[in-house]
């Protein structure tokens, strides 16, 4: 990840796994914007670590701050991205 505004905490790696779900969305917790990644690469059938960078980039730069749940990011990258 090359943002450098992320918190990381050890007890968030055991948070997030499965499918993303109605949990509010923190874009500054840097293991919760890796899980949205890693769960979007997991449906494509060939993706890159620079696709990773654009998704991080666009929930940077790009996310409306109404998109408040982890599904809700999920749904509003996959319309960005068709």
């Amino acid at each position: 990840m090359e943002g450098t505004h992320y918190s990381w905490r050890d007890q968030d790696s055991q948070l997030f796994f499965g499918e993303p779900s109605r949990r509010i969305f923190d874009r500054s917790n840097g293991t919760q914007v890796l899980f949205i990644i890693n769960f979007y690469a997991s449906l494509c059938e060939q993706f890159s670590p620079g696709e990773g960078k654009k998704i991080e980039q666009q929930i940077a730069d790009s996310l409306p701050a109404d998109i408040k749940s982890e599904i809700s990011v999920f749904n509003w990258l996959r319309k960005q991205t068709l």
